[in-house]
């Protein structure tokens, strides 16, 4: 069942300038997505590529100037569904500072559902069992200021779930993190998508971060140029590198061995493969 659905999306930026005079400028042209309920989707590009206007589009933020997009069949230019669409589909930015509202974890996870009119007793059981599906249980009666970079993200992911999200749009979530704060989040939102049928769809510029995911959308001057399963997308190399897009790291190293007249298999992507690949070898 699809979750969302684009057809021949379009979205034009205003640029004022000092006289008055309008400039407009296309972020996205004539894209079409069809995201089914449960999938972990990908997209990538470069910066000014038009994923996170794509991502926007998706929950309602922007709305489209041409074009229609639907979610879980409500089209987003329904103005009276909007609570209804953003409530399926939840958004968690780049920096989850900007996201933080409550000066105690669990105030911040309730505060979504406060705010939708869940009861009391409901919106409880909701954030309990949103803070142990990120791991943050714990932390429930912590100050947000005293979290690493990593947990207040997983805060942040927990507030969309705590207002029964059935999707999860992750805008470049761990680029202002380290690695292990990326490792944290990563395996959080893969967990629920797994674990919950959550649908995720990950922006990101790290690619050991969408090896795993179902499908990929990488995206150019506002249009989606290649989509297809992580394998599919990383055998065009060539290709990405013109984009400005680079291969996981485990790709890179297994051609290099390859070139270098050692049995490595092709299509690797992944860390694992890797490892499995060479002890096999041995």
């Amino acid at each position: 069942m699809s979750l969302i659905r684009g057809e021949n999306l379009g979205y034009d930026y205003i640029d004022y300038k000092e006289n008055d005079e309008k400039e407009e400028y296309s972020a996205i042209r004539d894209v079409n997505i069809d995201i089914q309920e449960g999938e972990f989707i990908a997209i990538l590009g470069h910066n000014g590529s038009g994923k996170s206007t794509l991502a926007k589009l998706m929950n309602a933020l922007l709305i489209p100037t041409s074009g229609r997009i639907f979610v879980n069949n409500i089209d987003t230019l329904e103005e009276k569904e909007l609570w209804k669409i953003r409530q399926i589909a939840g958004m968690v930015f780049q920096n989850p500072d900007n996201q933080i509202i409550g000066s105690v974890v669990e105030e911040d996870v309730a505060f979504g559902p406060e705010n939708l009119g869940v009861l009391p007793e409901i919106m409880e059981k909701r954030v309990d069992w949103a803070l142990e599906k990120v791991n943050m249980t714990k932390y429930r009666y912590s100050s947000p200021n005293k979290l690493s970079g990593g947990q207040k993200q997983r805060v942040a992911i927990a507030g969309v779930l705590a207002m029964n999200s059935k999707c999860i749009i992750l805008d470049e979530p761990t680029a202002m993190l380290d690695p292990k704060g990326r490792k944290e989040v990563i395996s959080a939102i893969r967990q629920l998508n797994k674990e919950e049928n959550v649908t995720v769809i990950l922006i990101t510029h790290y690619m050991e971060e969408v090896v795993n995911a179902d499908r990929i959308y990488v995206m150019d001057k506002g249009n989606i140029i290649l989509q297809g399963k992580p394998k599919e997308i990383f055998a065009k190399a060539t290709e990405l590198y013109q984009l400005g897009l680079d291969v996981p790291l485990s790709a890179l190293i297994a051609r290099r061995l390859r070139d270098e007249g050692i049995d490595v298999d092709e299509g690797i992507i992944s860390r694992e493969e890797l490892v499995s690949c060479l002890k096999s070898k041995i």
